[in-house]
């Protein structure tokens, strides 16, 4: 099973758990959100229900689940200034065989985007850091669009604004949420789950690898 065809024109990658390794920070700093209201946040639940959802609704399940004494309006711009002040001083760690994988993808003509649930601010802190500039046709970031992940419409924004039709685009992923915006969108989806997505059912992906090292071996270095 190979997730580019023929047609494949562009390849669509999400960024945090895909490109960057973002998810552990991201869970410390919703930590410390739920910590001041005296409520504890537990791996299982962050990777189960928050991870790979846009801010707005994470902060919304937070208030709900724990009935915290605020509205999610607060909690979220909490995590956005917070996210916002370790951005100010670095950027997120890219995942092992990240760039080349872009470089590869790049060089062998494929248009490349990023679509993410995150934050575009994220996304160029991430191309000025590691020096990724030009290599993005567009990005599609969760304030682009009113319906995030697990919606199609950050994917079908990104095909509308590159000119493709689904067929002529992958989807590259990390969380179910993700694959199934990608799937929704119509697209094919190569599925790389996270540390803590291992258990969850990516069976509907068109292929599955480990990594993105094991996918630029396996496929796109043939």
């Amino acid at each position: 099973m190979t997730a580019l065809t023929a047609q494949t024109r562009a390849i669509l990658f999400d960024h945090d758990g895909t490109l960057i390794d973002s998810e552990r920070i991201h869970f410390a700093i919703w930590q410390e959100i739920a910590n001041e209201f005296g409520a504890s946040l537990t791996e299982d639940f962050y990777y189960e229900v928050m991870a790979g959802i846009p801010v707005n609704q994470n902060a919304r399940d937070l208030v709900a689940h724990f009935s915290l004494s605020t509205d999610a309006k607060s909690v979220a711009q909490k995590k956005h200034d917070l996210t916002r002040k370790f951005l100010t001083k670095q950027a997120f760690p890219l995942m092992e065989g990240a760039k080349q994988t872009l470089k590869t993808c790049y060089d062998m003509g494929f248009t490349l985007a990023v679509v993410t649930g995150g934050s575009g601010m994220s996304v160029r802190r991430t191309i000025e850091m590691y020096g990724l500039e030009g290599m993005f046709r567009t990005i599609v970031a969760a304030e682009d669009v009113e319906n995030s992940k697990p919606a199609p419409d950050c994917y079908l924004k990104a095909l509308n604004q590159l000119g493709y039709r689904s067929e002529q685009a992958i989807a590259v992923e990390d969380t179910v949420h993700g694959m199934r915006a990608a799937l929704h969108a119509d697209l094919r989806c190569v599925a790389i789950p996270g540390r803590h997505a291992e258990e969850h059912d990516f069976s509907a992906a068109t292929v599955i690898y480990s990594s993105l090292q094991e996918w630029l071996e396996r496929e796109l270095a043939r």
